[in-house]
């Protein structure tokens, strides 16, 4: 089953995060509090969504994404920020599932695109997306500024 994450599933959700980072080998890197993703998914002005995916009545995977947008099209797109399945269900259509809901979203709502990235090893995602039709941008460059840089640039 897949649906809107509730703010009961907070916990849960990020529990799913730090096992992610764990996964993409950068465990260290992720900082969220509990408080945060109650602020950030479930407070008055949420900047990020979250749906999840249920098996037995327990919370086996998540999608966490928020609305971009484009200038050439005028109109908004997801960004899906994480897709993240407990090793032991994947491969059951979980991953599929949330990215089919995803698409629904932006078919109803007119949005042009689904995006996001993905790790280069990442080996097994890469191959579910390329067949749902997803295509690399290997024109383009991600750039990051943050940390000591972001504060000096926004001095």
């Amino acid at each position: 089953m897949i649906r809107y994450a509730r703010k009961a599933d907070a916990p849960r959700i990020l529990q799913l995060i730090k096992d992610l980072a764990g996964y993409e080998k950068a465990p260290l890197e992720a900082k969220a509090t509990l408080q945060q993703i109650e602020e950030t998914i479930f407070g008055d002005r949420p900047t990020a969504f979250c749906h999840v995916a249920e098996d037995n009545g327990g919370v086996v995977g998540i999608s966490i994404w928020f609305l971009n947008y484009s200038t050439w099209l005028g109109k908004p797109g997801i960004y899906l920020e994480d897709l993240y399945i407990e090793p032991a269900h994947r491969g059951k259509g979980f991953g599929l599932a949330l990215l089919k809901e995803l698409a629904k979203i932006c078919v109803e709502r007119h949005y042009e695109r689904l995006q996001w990235w993905v790790l280069d090893w990442n080996e097994p995602s890469i191959e579910l997306y390329k067949s749902l039709g997803a295509v690399p941008m290997d024109e383009w460059t991600v750039y990051r500024v943050s940390g000591d840089a972001l504060k000096k640039l926004g001095s």
